[in-house]
């Protein structure tokens, strides 16, 4: 018996999001921490996706974070790793680094314990585009790995939510009124 996939499947959504891109001629990359490769897998588990997919870099530790993707001390200094300004930074150095149409970057707390401060299952995702670069802040539950797949389908879904909104600027406009390279932060957008 086939097993009819939920409609926040990460498989199903990682194949609307490589047609989506292919069909608008886009490009992604990824930056990731806390999903430690799992966001590059998902993507790249789809026939076609060397088309759309230009690569990603897995950043765990903090100098990773400053050195391959250029994301500032200072910023890591005064915001800490587990932050949407670090999210939007890691989004536009993996942007910028793979020459992506798009990144897509993720940082937060898997655990099993806090980090700076910030609970088990605080997360951000930086989603960063030619026209604005914004960031989902989530509260996800789970255990560690549920956490990394939960943050992988809403950095997915965001991206696509972030190129319908562009769809409906209109080219060469930035959404929602917003500057060229303005950073949005969303409270669970996507609940």
């Amino acid at each position: 018996m086939l097993r009819r996939p939920a409609p926040d499947d990460l498989t199903e959504v990682a194949t609307r999001l490589v047609d989506r891109l292919r069909a608008e001629g886009a490009t992604v990359a990824t930056a990731e921490s806390l999903t430690g490769g799992r966001l590059a897998t998902a993507l790249t588990a789809v026939p076609g996706a060397s088309a759309v997919y230009r690569g990603g870099a897995v950043t765990y530790a903090t100098d990773l974070k400053v050195s391959l993707l250029g994301v500032p001390q200072e910023l890591v200094d005064e915001h800490g790793v587990v932050s949407a300004d670090c999210a939007a930074a890691m989004a536009g150095g993996a942007r910028r680094v793979a020459g992506a149409t798009y990144a897509l970057a993720t940082t937060g707390v898997a655990g099993p314990d806090a980090q700076e401060g910030r609970p088990v299952g605080t997360v951000f995702v930086g989603v960063a585009g030619p026209e604005v670069t914004s960031v989902l802040s989530l509260e996800l539950a789970g255990t560690r790995a549920q956490i990394q797949e939960s943050t992988c389908r809403e950095a997915l879904l965001g991206l696509l939510v972030h190129l319908d909104q562009e769809a409906a600027a209109g080219p060469g406009e930035p959404h929602d009124d917003a500057d060229p390279g303005d950073l949005r932060v969303e409270q669970n957008p996507l609940r």
